[in-house]
């Protein structure tokens, strides 16, 4: 496996629009304390140990105020390929989604 990260395949038009700031595979839009998330597959580049992929979650406030930016987990999807990652995380049911999201707020 290199150490570069495939590109998301042409067909799979899976982004948000053009406003969000990540630059990963949208995964799906949640409801979390009366607001709306865009949820992103990020996957990081571990030049370090090429054999492994792995992934973290992106969270985005559709509602966005000045300033506020969007809230990642760390890496939390560790699989052998692109492919396994994304269904891993395809996986997450949307209260586990929710909970990585409060995590990640702190």
């Amino acid at each position: 496996m290199s150490a570069t990260l495939p590109s998301m395949p042409a067909e799979d038009d899976s982004k948000s629009p053009s406003a969000s700031s990540s630059e990963g595979h949208h995964l799906a839009t949640i409801s979390h304390e009366g607001r709306f998330w865009e949820v992103f597959l990020e996957f990081k580049d571990e030049s370090n140990d090429p054999s492994v992929t792995r992934a973290l979650l992106c969270f985005e406030p559709a509602d966005a105020a000045d300033g506020e930016g969007p809230v990642r987990t760390t890496a939390i999807i560790v699989e052998d390929t692109y492919e396994d990652a994304v269904r891993k995380a395809r996986g997450f049911r949307e209260e586990q989604l929710q909970a990585l999201l409060r995590s990640a707020l702190g």
